[in-house]
């Protein structure tokens, strides 16, 4: 995954959290009230949140086993062509430093 798409996912996750946060704080200012209306609503939002943890869970799972998964490729293709990834990490470390050298 490069970097944007890990700051656009850990920027989800930590959104829904606070989503999921929220919600768990409004059900518990809303316990005190009563009447069918009310209620009906704080099951809905229950069952919303509950979908919401759920949910939550199943892609960190996903997240979590597409970057094992990356770096088990990353790993069996350094081992299968150890002088070829030699070669593209000095070719980035030689770009990285043209480019810092271009900055400064």
């Amino acid at each position: 995954m490069n970097d944007m798409g890990k700051v656009t996912t850990d920027k989800l996750f930590s959104d829904l959290q606070t989503v999921i946060e929220d919600a768990e704080a409004l059900l518990q200012a809303t316990a005190s009230q009563t009447g069918e209306k009310i209620e009906a609503i704080r099951s809905r939002a229950r069952t919303s949140l509950n979908q919401a943890r759920q949910r939550l869970s199943e892609v960190q799972v996903k997240a979590a086993d597409q970057a094992r998964q990356a770096a088990e490729s990353a790993d069996e293709y350094v081992h299968k062509n150890p002088w070829q990834a030699v070669g593209i990490a000095a070719g980035l470390g030689l770009l990285i430093g043209v480019l810092i050298n271009r900055r400064g």
